[in-house]
């Protein structure tokens, strides 16, 4: 994996590149990760695709500016982005928070993507979980404790969490800025209006991906993506939560595959 800047609006943005192909996947992280969350499928997909993963602008190495971070701003920005780094046609890959940005984006740009896949994405839950509520303790007071708790609960297998994911995002939590960037985050969130009309809008070929243990976002919201994306097909990976492309990277990689390559 190569690391890289570039600058959108005065704002330096870091991501990570991998593969040489000449078709393309981007993939977006949650809230409060950065690129390194897909550390164990950009290998997987690096053979078949070129994986650009950016730090989305207000997380992990990007610059963080005192704005609004609400779904348009973010859409925005990955309209920037692929711009600036001369990606054009993408396949998408988003997850829980950056599952929803990328649906704000499709709505309006289905024309401009390959295909998209959601994992566990956001934008239906409007209420908290006990879950999301640990992770955003954790993301105000960042600590090996605070943060590996709400680790754990975000799996929902019960299984330890590796030291280096709650040390990374301890790290990053501390970084100036940051959590105000996290907490306009959940503002722009819940402050937003509903993103049926937006599923609707969606032509583009779609795969939803949600962990069958979910404490996060519950699988049970699935539905309401599944059934308001025109051309949608829906996958269960049972045994995982939140992110099941970190609990179970083979099976992730293999079901996203089979609907990239149209098998």
């Amino acid at each position: 994996m190569e690391e890289k800047f570039l600058q959108i609006d005065g704002n330096k943005i870091r991501y990570l590149e991998s593969g040489n192909s000449k078709n393309t996947l981007v993939l977006i992280h949650g809230l409060g990760a950065s690129a390194e969350r897909w550390s164990h499928v950009i290998p997987l997909f690096s053979d078949s695709f070129r994986v650009v993963v950016p730090d989305l602008i207000g997380f992990g190495h990007s610059d963080k500016p005192t704005v609004d971070y609400t779904p348009d701003f973010f859409s925005d920005f990955l309209e920037n982005f692929f711009s600036q780094s001369g990606i054009s046609r993408p396949n998408i890959i988003g997850s829980s928070l950056g599952g929803q940005i990328a649906v704000e984006y499709a709505s309006s740009h289905s024309q401009d993507i390959e295909k998209l896949v959601l994992v566990s994405p956001a934008g239906m839950m409007k209420q908290s979980t006990p879950a999301l509520d640990a992770y955003i303790m954790a993301a105000l007071y960042p600590n090996e404790l605070s943060a590996k708790n709400a680790f754990e609960m975000m799996e929902g297998s019960g299984n330890d969490v590796k030291p280096e994911i709650v040390n990374e995002f301890v790290e990053r939590m501390q970084l100036p800025n940051a959590k105000l960037a996290f907490m306009s985050t959940i503002l722009g969130l819940k402050n937003s209006s509903s993103i049926t009309s937006k599923l609707q809008s969606i032509s583009v070929p779609t795969l939803i991906i949600w962990g069958g243990n979910d404490p996060v976002i519950p699988i049970n919201y699935a539905d309401d993506f599944v059934s308001a994306i025109q051309d949608c097909r829906f996958y269960r990976m049972d045994g995982c939560g939140h992110t099941p492309y970190v609990q179970n990277p083979y099976l992730f990689t293999s079901k996203v595959l089979e609907f990239l390559n149209g098998t």
